[in-house]
């Protein structure tokens, strides 16, 4: 027997005396398991007690657990083994007596008085919490992302998010803190709005676009994988600026068709008008092949499902479309028309633009510092391959063709889209006008050089 602790092989008693106190100081604790037979269930089965005995005070509590008078040793205080699963239910009581000369130990050293409530406290203790461990939100994004794609998200949305992810994850970095949805609120999503905006410069829209891609990723945690997300979505609030559209004239395209341009640049300007004839998107025409290419009624006309909607189109090739189309019939290749990387097309329609003369001025609006920036950038400076989709659209309307067929040909599943879309509501509410009004025909250099007769060079 060591000084300070005395426990016998079985669990019938553990002793402990106070190890710096003098030898016949009175300070012990002894514990005993009882089998209350005076208490037996209709089941014959009787409660097991434990009864310990602290310097005097004795405290009685149960363990919780029955068996049969046949099942107990008395004289050992354990099961026997006829009791089901006999060795897991002596080991429980060998730890209900750890716990509570644990428990005594504690009470020496703080000089408490044992009270029954403690010892109830002690003998099943609970559980120490898990430490939680906060994911950083790339891996969350990115199962979002790989849910996204098993149920058929087109490529350009499945990118979108990338770039979100993106976002998210240079915000923790800078702030040095997860972001974790469980703990999401205000005050985090308001130092998110500050480092998108001031430190990554986020536009108006594309600040949008951010938090509509949070709040989607937030409810699909939420409704589908029972993450606790406290905040309310609704609360994440972002609005759209309404920026301009650049759209080219009538008589810009007639300049861009007549312009002398170098050799490597004459595609760009070629696939660029034919998506002004078709308004088709770069990501569209890029993938034009035979296939898409159908007879009808003495014309041809292109049928495709539109990469970012998943909508099926049908356009309608004028003889300016069909020529250019033409000139490039002969090449050896999968895709209808040579098509650059978005880039690059980008790049050269910037120096196609500045030789065919379109060097006007544009009114860029952009936000900044609380305001509204307005600067005359030139016309060339801002035209890129979504031009020839605004262009289409807006000289479209301006021609007369119903909002409704423009809706069809565009693939817009929402007719109010289409009119924001074209961005000349205004123009073509001047035009009706006056015509209602005034009964004035539009004027000849309104339509000179209409879309649908305007020939590519050769």
């Amino acid at each position: 027997m060591r000084l300070g602790e005395s426990v016998l092989p079985d669990v019938k008693s553990r002793v402990s005396y106070a190890k710096d106190a003098p030898f016949n100081a009175p300070l012990f604790m002894v514990t005993q398991f009882v089998l209350r037979s005076d208490k037996k269930d209709r089941a014959g089965r009787c409660p097991v007690h434990l009864v310990v005995y602290f310097e005097g005070v004795r405290l009685k509590c149960a363990t919780g657990e029955k068996c049969r008078l046949a099942d107990w040793n008395a004289d050992k205080q354990h099961f026997r083994r006829s009791y089901p699963l006999a060795e897991e239910a002596n080991d429980l009581l060998r730890l209900m007596s750890d716990n509570v000369l644990k428990w005594w130990r504690t009470l020496r050293a703080t000089g408490q008085a044992p009270t029954l409530a403690g010892l109830r406290a002690a003998l099943r203790p609970a559980p120490e919490p898990e430490p939680t461990t906060v994911r950083p939100v790339a891996v969350a994004y990115e199962q979002y992302r790989q849910a996204m794609r098993a149920r058929g998200y087109s490529r350009e949305t499945l990118r979108q998010h990338v770039v979100a992810r993106n976002w998210f994850t240079g915000f923790e970095q800078w702030s040095g803190q997860p972001l974790d949805p469980g703990t999401y609120d205000l005050a985090r999503h308001d130092a998110l709005l500050g480092y998108l905006r001031e430190v990554r410069g986020l536009a108006p829209n594309s600040l949008y676009t951010a938090v509509k891609d949070l709040k989607s990723f937030l409810r699909f945690l939420r409704d589908e994988r029972a993450v606790c997300v406290p905040i309310e979505l609704r609360r994440l609030v972002a609005k759209p600026a309404d920026s301009p559209k650049l759209y080219l004239s009538a008589a810009d395209l007639q300049a861009l068709a007549s312009a002398m341009l170098p050799a490597n640049l004459v595609a760009t300007r070629d696939v660029f008008l034919f998506c002004c004839y078709t308004g088709l998107r770069y990501s569209d025409v890029s993938a034009l092949h035979a296939g898409n290419l159908q007879e009808w009624n003495g014309g041809r006309l292109l049928r495709l499902v539109q990469s970012k909607t998943r909508a099926g189109v049908s356009i309608y090739l004028t003889a300016a479309a069909s020529a250019i189309l033409d000139k490039y019939a002969d090449a050896e290749r999968l895709r209808l028309l040579p098509v650059h990387p978005n880039q690059v097309m980008n790049r050269y329609l910037k120096r196609v633009a500045r030789l065919a003369g379109l060097t006007g001025s544009a009114d860029l609006v952009s936000t900044g510092d609380g305001g509204i920036i307005r600067a005359a950038v030139p016309t060339c400076e801002l035209v890129t391959m979504h031009t020839a989709r605004h262009t289409f659209a807006t000289q479209s309307l301006l021609r007369g063709m119903p909002v409704e067929v423009l809706q069809k040909v565009l693939g817009h599943k929402k007719i109010q889209t289409t009119l924001i879309y074209a961005k000349i509501v205004e123009d073509f509410q001047h035009h009706t006008m006056r015509r209602i009004w005034e009964g004035s025909p539009p004027q000849e250099d309104e339509l000179v050089g209409a879309v649908c007769a305007v020939e590519p060079a050769a």
